[in-house]
């Protein structure tokens, strides 16, 4: 059904529910979920110490849901720039498949219950933890910061890179340098991931009065943010190998991925202003995705491998 047939037919009956299990699925932002999870995952198999498996899983499934509850709550809030987005229209709440109440209640609920069930799975360390990393994204960033500062990005990226701190402190029961370096890794990748993103979604943002950088600083400027945090990233991706938690293969992987990631912000670095096509862009975006997801799996991979070999 389109979000126009929803939207008219909600208003015809009012008290109808349109929403499928497909759409509490999507208020979840099961991609981002996915980031969360193998994040998540790696930090808490990386942690020095050991949880009951079925603990474990639990807990996993707990920061999982967090992250869930935290993007239903930003879909929730979002609702009135989604509906002007053309990539986020047809999202279940400006679509008008769920409604705003639902998604909130919705939200809310897997948000405390995800903190109880770290808590009772590991340690209210952890569950604090979360709670935390819950209320930075969907009260700091989405109510507070995404509409009023063009370095939204920067600030929310926070909150995406807490999962692994948040796993290996279900673990532990506390942070240490190497959580804090998984942590580092996903902040610094969030602005260049987001401002390619942005670059090429300008009108969108625009649109939608969202303050991202190229809509306030310039395209010229946020290239040059883009090539900066990727400098910056590079040398913190192989920090795993650097300090031990990270093996071999990861460190020839990251070494060679970040040399691209470079190479690739480079040419976004030299686009002409005012480029219709945006392909540098495009391609980083793609790309960083890709950088990411390579990282975390190879370190996931190694510590399986190294587990399996005790």
């Amino acid at each position: 059904m389109s979000a126009i047939d929803a939207t008219d037919l909600r208003a015809a009956r009012p008290g109808i529910s349109l929403a499928e299990p497909g759409d509490f699925l999507a208020l979840l932002k099961p991609r981002v979920m996915s980031l969360v999870i193998l994040t998540a995952v790696t930090g808490y198999l990386a942690a020095p110490g050991h949880m009951h498996p079925v603990l474990g899983f639990v807990s996993l499934l707990a920061i999982a849901l967090g992250a869930g509850g935290s993007g239903a709550l930003n879909m929730w809030y979002d609702a009135d720039i989604d509906r002007v987005m053309k990539r986020t229209a047809g999202r279940p709440v400006p679509s008008g498949r769920v409604s705003a109440g639902g998604a909130l209640a919705f939200g809310l609920s897997l948000s405390i219950l995800s903190v109880i069930l770290l808590g009772l799975a590991s340690n209210w360390f952890a569950a604090a933890f979360l709670a935390f990393t819950i209320a930075f994204y969907a009260v700091f960033y989405t109510m507070g910061l995404k509409r009023r500062t063009a370095q939204n990005i920067v600030i929310g990226g926070a909150a995406g890179a807490f999962p692994p701190m948040v796993a290996w402190a279900a673990v532990t029961g506390g942070v240490s340098l190497e959580s804090f370096v998984l942590f580092l890794i996903i902040f610094l990748w969030t602005p260049p991931h987001f401002w390619a993103l942005a670059l090429f979604k300008m009108q969108d943002y625009g649109a939608a009065g969202i303050p991202m950088l190229p809509n306030v600083a310039g395209e010229r400027s946020t290239r040059r943010h883009i090539f900066a945090y990727t400098l910056l990233l590079v040398p913190v991706g192989v920090l795993p190998y650097v300090l031990g938690f990270g093996g071999p293969v990861y460190g020839v992987v990251s070494l060679a991925l970040g040399l691209d990631f470079i190479r690739r912000a480079f040419l976004v670095l030299r686009m002409p202003d005012r480029d219709p096509a945006m392909v540098p862009a495009k391609k980083l975006f793609g790309f960083s995705i890709v950088y990411l997801f390579a990282l975390f799996s190879i370190l996931l991979i190694e510590r399986v491998v190294a587990l399996w070999m005790v």
